[in-house]
């Protein structure tokens, strides 16, 4: 009998150091320290970590949010950048996997950044890339629409992994994507909180909405699944406050928080929960209890019908531009040294 992996994981609850990407890989690489010394394979770090997630684009209009908007282009990481490659010099050092939300730049615009996710081998080696399909709601302020191109699942020796990042866990077909691939660990990563009402009026729950949401993906795959969420601390709420009138203060103590948990193949939480104080959160997956809840329902074996349904997924790389250079050469005469002299 094949037996499948298991293995410890953990989930960094934590806040970033707010719009400071210097601060805050040093504050990863403290937290992949303490989590690999604790035993775990894989650590992952929520939705836009480095730098943080752009709150602000929820608490005022579009034209009062530039200056937030350069400082957040300002402290997003080119994915070949030194700060990536600081992340993975500490997965390969402690031999862990790494799942890691940031704010992506691009070195063919100033001002284009997308909402990203990269899983990390324990070899230090990028396994995927992956730009949120769709910025949801405010974000659409903020970030850039991503492609099919990350939609994959990396094969590694403690499970078949895959990620979303926040709303596309609504997305039936992102998440079917990933389970046709046999998708055995679930990665969806969330901001601390996600405002979209006034104080006083009831705003989106981040803690029922993001445990429905991952819950009906492991129970409809039959995979594992990490919900990690950021933290937002007293230093994020002030850096947020600062100007700030009542009624943004109040979104940002009010809204409710968003919790890190784990959950089973057949939608139970296990392990560590964490929602209102700063800390990693771990469990042990065992993917060999994938396999009796797939005599049930398996999606993408016997309980489908190829013949009724057909899934077609783009997985290639959006570029700005096609150049079609031409290739042919001439050879120009040497330039004449006295004619420099003129």
């Amino acid at each position: 009998m094949i037996k499948l992996p298991v293995t410890k994981v953990a989930a960094a609850h934590v806040a970033p150091i707010y719009m400071n990407k210097a601060a805050t890989v040093q504050k990863a690489l403290s937290i992949i320290d303490e989590a690999a010394k604790n035993g775990a394979e894989l650590v992952v770090f929520p939705e836009s970590f480095i730098p943080g997630f752009p709150v602000w684009a929820a608490l005022w209009a579009p034209i009062y949010n530039h200056d937030w908007f350069k400082i957040m282009v300002e402290n997003s990481l080119l994915v070949n950048g030194p700060e990536i490659c600081a992340i993975r010099a500490a997965a390969k050092r402690h031999g862990v996997f790494i799942s890691l939300g940031f704010s992506e730049a691009t070195e063919v615009s100033v001002g284009c950044i997308w909402n990203s996710n990269i899983i990390i081998g324990d070899d230090g080696e990028v396994l995927n890339h992956h730009r949120k399909l769709v910025p949801t709601f405010y974000e659409k302020m903020v970030w850039a629409a991503g492609d099919g191109k990350g939609l994959q699942v990396v094969d590694t020796k403690i499970g078949k992994i895959g990620a979303l990042i926040c709303g596309e866990n609504t997305n039936p077909l992102a998440k079917y994507s990933l389970a046709a691939q046999g998708e055995q660990i679930h990665i969806s990563a969330w901001p601390a909180i996600w405002p979209t009402r006034k104080p006083g009026v009831q705003n989106f729950n981040n803690l029922e909405a993001n445990r429905i949401r991952a819950s009906s993906h492991c129970f409809e795959a039959k995979v594992f699944g990490i919900i990690s969420a950021g933290f937002m601390d007293q230093t994020m709420i002030d850096c947020l406050s600062k100007n700030a009138d009542q009624d943004a203060i109040d979104v940002l103590l009010n809204t409710p928080r968003a919790a890190t948990q784990f959950i089973t193949p057949t939608s139970e939480v296990i392990g560590d929960t964490l929602q209102n104080e700063e800390g990693i959160a771990y469990a042990t997956f065992d993917l060999n209890t994938c396999v009796e809840p797939k005599q049930y329902h398996d999606i993408v074996g016997y309980y489908n019908r190829y013949d009724v349904f057909d899934l077609t997924v783009t997985r290639q790389r959006d570029t700005p531009a096609k150049f079609i250079d031409d290739t042919s050469k001439v050879d120009f005469a040497p330039l004449d040294s006295t004619l420099l002299n003129d």
